[in-house]
């Protein structure tokens, strides 16, 4: 049974490492480790063979050959505990998610409280193309929240003024090059979407 294992996995061409004695009691198992952003390593996949459960079961099936034969049992666990899963992915990311996965997608900032009602529509608009926004309408300086912003990880902040309420269009900062882009409101949707669909 280990050598039909090893043999999947030599034709797969995956590397693996043999733990001589790891196996549960029932079967030989393959672990899928995953490594994490600081080297440590975690055992989240893993795919076991069982010998034990057919047997307790007197589970048999006629083969090709007319004889009855008892089946070998495959347990298949995809990404192991999901909370541990969960917590990998966030070192790896560094809470730095992609847009895809990303809570909050898109963040406005009005820079002072007479863009209010304009950043309020776009707010509005990024929300009903399926955008995961968030808004802060707090009477804090325009730096204060993009740093908020920043700590709080979010891919992308819209930020808007009297310059582009009047020209109908949004400032965008990148949170991952920190660089400022002028596009329309529609422009910008269309990019978070498809980087959503491209799993940007």
């Amino acid at each position: 049974a280990t050598e039909g294992l090893r043999k999947a996995l030599d034709e797969l061409g995956l590397p693996y490492v043999i733990n001589e004695g790891d196996g549960a009691f029932y079967g030989p198992k393959i672990d899928f480790h995953l490594e994490d952003s600081i080297g440590r390593t975690w055992q989240c996949g893993t795919i076991q063979l069982d010998f034990q459960l057919p047997l307790r079961f007197n589970a048999e099936y006629i083969g090709a050959d007319g004889e009855k034969h008892r089946p070998i049992m495959i347990h298949r666990v995809a990404f192991g505990s999901i909370e541990r899963f969960i917590g990998i992915l966030i070192e790896h990311f560094a809470g730095k998610f992609p847009v895809w996965l990303a809570p909050v997608q898109a963040k406005v900032l009005p820079i002072s409280d007479k863009n209010a009602e304009y950043a309020d529509k776009i707010y509005k608009e990024l929300e009903g193309a399926g955008i995961r926004a968030e808004k802060d309408m707090r009477s804090e300086k325009i730096g204060y929240k993009i740093r908020e912003a920043q700590l709080e990880k979010v891919p992308y902040m819209v930020i808007v003024g009297a310059k582009e309420e009047e020209q109908g269009t949004v400032a965008v900062r990148y949170r991952d090059s920190g660089e400022n882009v002028t596009m329309t409101l529609e422009e910008f949707i269309a990019k978070v979407q498809a980087e959503v669909k491209e799993k940007k």
